[in-house]
């Protein structure tokens, strides 16, 4: 018998699941046999694993742009960026921001440039193009500029032997190395029929067996982080990620830690509105990128008089 919830999360923040017709099941996608074991929720296993680096970025569209030409205006967007990371180490214990980086990029359509002038010490901006003038393009481009400052930072923290949980999907090109991609809301049903009916059976600290997603190269796998009264079949879920690249062995190694240790540092609702995926050292590292970015009012007001400045 299907029954309404109110959703855990902030409003604003959208959902922990998309709507249901977004959440069909990607039939004939999924092999669920890449674990040999019964399809029956996994206990984690907690393998003494010292440093967790934790890694995200944050986005922001400081104002929209127009180049006026002679022959037509052309659509534009700053916008600032923060990507970093926050290091638990597990024998202090403690967790501390050890990575915050700020970018901001001018993004221009039709495969134009112009300098935007400094609107302070802290608020020069780049300028970058895209070949059409379409603003979606113009987002597009300069999260990819977030996204691949994100995957070059996971790559160098895992490089130097941390433990690294990216939160969400791993980039394209993500080699083989300790790191896992946390994925906290869900737009697909990936395990269809029997299988999915193992999400309602995990409780915290439990994951799915692993599987892959044909022509999606990497390995997957569900994890309960906490369980709410009142709370529906997917409160609580987070998908992980591994590298395809990497041996079976060490992914079901991975994928055990991440069960054992990841509820461990799951928010709560009194804390964090997206409790309980948005996990406590990345929401530091959030609120501390934010801050780096400066207040959205303040930055807007900059740009407005150092452009008008500019064209006097």
């Amino acid at each position: 018998m299907a029954r309404l919830f109110v959703e855990g999360w902030a409003p604003e923040y959208g959902a922990s699941v998309e709507p249901i017709d977004a959440l069909s099941p990607t039939e004939g996608s999924v092999d669920v046999s890449v674990e040999d074991r019964p399809w029956d929720p996994v206990p984690g296993v907690d393998d003494g694993v010292e440093r967790i680096a934790f890694v995200d970025g944050i986005r922001r569209v400081d104002a929209r742009l127009v180049l006026d030409r002679d022959d037509g205006p052309v659509p534009g967007i700053c916008g600032s960026y923060g990507v970093g990371a926050t290091l638990w180490d597990r024998t202090v214990p403690r967790s501390e921001v050890i990575e915050a980086r700020i970018e901001r990029i001018a993004v221009l359509g039709s495969g134009h440039t112009a300098t935007v002038p400094p609107a302070g010490p802290a608020l020069t901006y780049r300028t970058e193009s895209v070949a059409d003038d379409d603003p979606a393009s113009l987002v597009r481009h300069f999260h990819g500029a977030m996204r691949l400052a994100e995957a070059t930072l996971t790559e160098r923290l895992a490089g130097d032997g941390v433990f690294v949980v990216a939160d969400g999907p791993l980039y394209e090109q993500a080699t083989p190395a300790d790191k896992v991609g946390f994925v906290k809301s869900h737009r697909v049903s990936y395990l269809p029929g029997k299988h999915g009916s193992i999400i309602s059976a995990l409780s915290p600290g439990e994951r799915t067996p692993v599987f892959t997603i044909r022509g999606y190269e990497r390995y997957s796998w569900y994890v309960c982080l906490a369980r709410y009264p009142g709370g529906h079949s997917w409160t609580g879920i987070a998908r992980l990620e591994a590298p395809a690249a990497l041996p079976l062995d060490t992914v079901v190694r991975l994928a055990d830690r991440t069960a054992a240790v990841l509820p461990l540092v799951a928010s709560e609702p009194h804390l964090d509105p997206r409790a309980p995926q948005n996990l406590v050292p990345i929401g530091a590292l959030e609120r501390e990128l934010r801050r780096r970015l400066g207040e959205p009012g303040y930055v807007l007001r900059c740009l407005r008089a150092a452009v008008m400045g500019a064209a006097a």
